[in-house]
């Protein structure tokens, strides 16, 4: 049975940028995969999440979407590393590329390169019903950006945000001391479904 989580050091690596293992878990935790879920990887990096949701999605499919050449490169070295044929590399700087894509399941947004909004715009005409967007931010101005975004579509999305920071012991000498990793925010918005969230307007009068 696949797990969450992959150590670090079992990704190969380079000068990108990689999620790391703990934002990695609580993001993917987040989208709530399926077996059969197709997902987008947009701004995919090393393709850490795009390997760790390809093993959870054995009847689905990860579309990985970078604009670095390097990068790239490294996606298809990690897919192959972990025999995973399930994940597409599309060499794009998001928004290309969505609009020829099939309709997803869940969407992994990492970076995007300062297109943040209109990278949602494209991903709203393809996510489904019920679907998540989990969007990992670094920097407060990309997450006010992603929150103004979901505010302003309050009538199809509901979105919470979590800051993360996790602290590592690393062994120096005799003793452990703490080594903070950078905090990241991680918003999830999920569209909501037609029926359920006129239902929940019905609850809403009723109260």
């Amino acid at each position: 049975m696949e797990y969450l989580g992959i150590d670090d050091d079992e990704f190969i690596r380079g000068k990108v940028p990689m999620t790391k293992q703990e934002i990695r878990i609580l993001s993917l935790v987040k989208a709530r995969l399926s077996s059969d879920s197709l997902v987008y990887d947009i701004g995919a990096g090393t393709g850490a999440i795009s390997v760790e949701a390809a093993r959870l999605v054995p009847k689905g499919r990860v579309y990985a979407l970078e604009r670095n050449p390097e990068a790239v490169i490294l996606i298809r070295a990690n897919a192959a590393n972990f025999a995973l044929r399930n994940i597409t590399v599309i060499n794009e700087e998001a928004p290309t590329g969505i609009s020829i894509l099939p309709q997803c399941d869940a969407v992994f947004v990492g970076g995007s390169g300062g297109k943040l909004c209109p990278i949602l715009e494209a991903v709203d005409s393809k996510l489904k019903s019920g679907g998540r967007i989990v969007v990992n931010c670094i920097t407060v101005q990309s997450l006010m950006q992603a929150i103004e975004y979901f505010r302003a579509k309050d009538a199809e999305y509901s979105y919470e945000t979590i800051q993360v920071q996790v602290t590592h012991l690393q062994q120096i000498g005799p003793y452990d001391m703490a080594k903070a990793v950078n905090p990241v925010y991680i918003l999830t918005a999920k569209k909501w479904d037609k029926d359920q969230h006129g239902l929940a307007d019905m609850n809403e009068k009723a109260v």
